[in-house]
């Protein structure tokens, strides 16, 4: 049974499936897809284990990464996934990460889903503070974040090595008090 996070107007946020297999292993063995994430691409058999992986997993264990299914309500059919981590050390803080299929991307599906997330940390979990580390490279990404009024905290010179290069990075950040001053809780 996949168990829902939340809903947008067109997104239902939640556990990834055995049923999700195929598409998720179609936009996670993309090496576009997997350019700037923090993966390489799937193998059929890498898809299936981090499905198992994550399928049962619940929100709310500090220090975790638990990934969930895009699934588009119309369609019934996942188009990306998010992850949220509480930081082990203070979970009042969460990290966060969204994939969307190259099938699906530039229709809105990664801003909604970023809304839809802020506003489930925010207002539903209460928590103070949400962070997003992009590459640097990865210009569709930092383009989103900022279109949500993302805070700009750092640029990491060549700080991660990755994909056999050295790669830089941007943090992003952004306070509850802020989204809620942006009036945009119910995007």
């Amino acid at each position: 049974m996949k168990k829902e996070l939340f809903i947008t107007s067109r997104l239902k946020i939640r556990n990834l499936g055995d049923a999700d297999l195929d598409d998720f292993h179609y936009y996670r063995s993309n090496p576009e897809i997997a350019k700037y994430q923090g993966f390489e691409p799937f193998s059929k058999k890498e898809a299936q284990a981090f499905i198992s992986d994550h399928k049962n997993k619940s929100f709310g264990s500090p220090g975790e990464w638990i990934q969930y299914g895009i699934e588009l309500i119309d369609f019934k059919r996942i188009v990306g996934d998010c992850a949220i981590k509480l930081q082990k050390q203070n979970p009042m803080i969460a990290e966060i990460g969204i994939t969307i299929s190259h099938q699906h991307q530039r229709q809105g599906y990664a801003k909604e889903t970023l809304a839809g997330i802020l506003n489930f940390l925010f207002h539903v979990k209460e928590i103070h503070r949400v962070v997003e580390t992009t590459d640097a490279e990865n210009t569709a990404s930092v383009r989103l974040l900022k279109s949500l009024s993302f805070r700009e905290e750092g640029y990491f010179l060549e700080n991660i090595f990755s994909k056999g290069k050295w790669g830089s990075e941007y943090q992003f950040a952004m306070l509850r008090r802020e989204w809620e001053e942006l009036g945009l809780s119910n995007s």
